[in-house]
This record gives C-alpha cells, sequence and structure tokens, in this order.
C-alpha cells in the first residue's frame, strides 16, 4: 500500500482511464453524455458521503481488478481500526472509489453475463476457473449469515471480504460515469457491438450493485472526499 500526494494520485488515475483504450472515430460518440452535469446524477447523496461525521474517514483510489485485492486490503482497515484501535464501528467510513477496470465491479451479474466482462477483464471466475459470466467480487458465500462472530474466524463477517459483506458495514462503492462511458465505448469495438454506446451505458446504471452510487468524474470525486470530507487517501 502507498500513501500518494493529490497531485500523485490524479496522475495515476487518469493514466488509469488512458490505458483503457482511446475513444474511435465512431460517428455515435456525437451523442455521447461524456460529462455530468450537477442535475444528472445523485450529488445530494454524494455529499452525504462527502460529510460524514466519522471520525476516521478513509478513501481507497482502485483502477486495477488485480484478483480483488482491494478488497482485502479494505476489510483491514475496518478490522485494524475498530479492534486494534479500538475506533467504534460507526466512527469509520470508507468509500471505495472505483474506476479504470475496477469500474466494471460496481455493475451485476446481467452485465457480466451479457457483455462478457471477464472475458474481455481477463477476470476467472474462482468456481469454474473460466472467464467470469458473474462480479465474482459481490456476493458472499454465506447470505450474510455467519457462523461465527469472532473476528479472527474465517466464518465470520470480519474475514469476509466481498462488496456485499463490506457494504453491510458501511463502505460506500462510487462507481465513475466518465469512466463507464468511456469504457462502453472499448467494449463496443472490442465485442464488435451493433447498439448505441449510450444505450448500453444506460443498461449499466440501471443494472448498478445495490447501494452503489455513480459520480461524475472519480478523480474529481476523490479531490472532494479529500478536500471538503478530510478523507485520508491510499491506493492499493
Amino acid at each position: 500500500m502507498n500513501l500518494l500526494t493529490r497531485r500523485s494520485f490524479v496522475t495515476t488515475a487518469a493514466a488509469g482511464v488512458t490505458a483503457l483504450g482511446t475513444l474511435s472515430a465512431n460517428p455515435h460518440h456525437a451523442s455521447a453524455q461524456l460529462v455530468y452535469t450537477t442535475s444528472d446524477w445523485k450529488l445530494a447523496a454524494f455529499n452525504r458521503i462527502v460529510h460524514d461525521p466519522a471520525r476516521v474517514k478513509q478513501v481507497y483510489d482502485v483502477v486495477a481488478i488485480n484478483d480483488g485485492r482491494f478488497l482485502n486490503n479494505i476489510k483491514n482497515s475496518l478490522n485494524g481500526l475498530h479492534f486494534g484501535f479500538g475506533i467504534p464501528a460507526a466512527q469509520v467510513k470508507v468509500v471505495a472509489a472505483l474506476h479504470g477496470p475496477a469500474n466494471m465491479l460496481n455493475y451485476d451479474d446481467f452485465i457480466w453475463k451479457k457483455y462478457q466482462i471477464g472475458a474481455w477483464l481477463k477476470v476467472q471466475d474462482p468456481a469454474t476457473g473460466k472467464p467470469a459470466l458473474r462480479n465474482p467480487f459481490f456476493a458472499s458465500g454465506t447470505a450474510l449469515h455467519y457462523a461465527s462472530q469472532d473476528p479472527s474466524s474465517e466464518t465470520s463477517l470480519y474475514q469476509d471480504k466481498s462488496i456485499q459483506a463490506l457494504q453491510s458495514r458501511g463502505v460506500a462503492f462510487l462507481s465513475c460515469h466518465t469512466a463507464t462511458e468511456e469504457q462502453v465505448r472499448v467494449l463496443v469495438q472490442h465485442n464488435q457491438l451493433t447498439a448505441e454506446p449510450e444505450s448500453i451505458v444506460r443498461e449499466m446504471l440501471a443494472h448498478l450493485i445495490p447501494e452503489a452510487l455513480s459520480v461524475a468524474s472519480m478523480v474529481a470525486a476523490i479531490a472532494l472526499l479529500q478536500s471538503d470530507g478530510r478523507y485520508t487517501y491510499i491506493t492499493v
């Protein structure tokens, strides 16, 4: 894990989005909504996250999927702060700011299967060993029912690093609208799709995982989380 300055994270995050591929000269791009305005998204919901009154607030800037290892880091943050440092769980707020390839973890199984996200991003389903036809990082295999309350037990909530389990512990997952727009255009070319890119974007936004919030631009959202919300910044 590396703590970075704001200048560093803007450079790193922008590079991650660019690495997905440049936009083609497809005429469909003329109707794209690459830039959200304040009336287009749930700004009030984002502001509630920014101004959350928790004592300890941390934002994870995540670009690479990397087998979902960042989820384990978030789990360790929650456990260390609560059990190790004695911070009440209600006084800890963690935000997962996903953009670049990691942005696709904000979408449900329908999107992963229909658009072959696993094959595109080379994500294997651990249950099959084949390209994932579902979002393998979302659901908890326990349906949030646990055999143990011991935080050191693998059968407890505290060792469950699924997105679903982390959300139940108060972690907010953010999706980048700009990344989605750009990724869809790459996906259209990769899968040789004939649908309008913007229609796919709308479909994806209708299939966000529960409680995920699409923000206008992740690099901008992280800046506000830091400057206005006093979130500490970390990338993994």
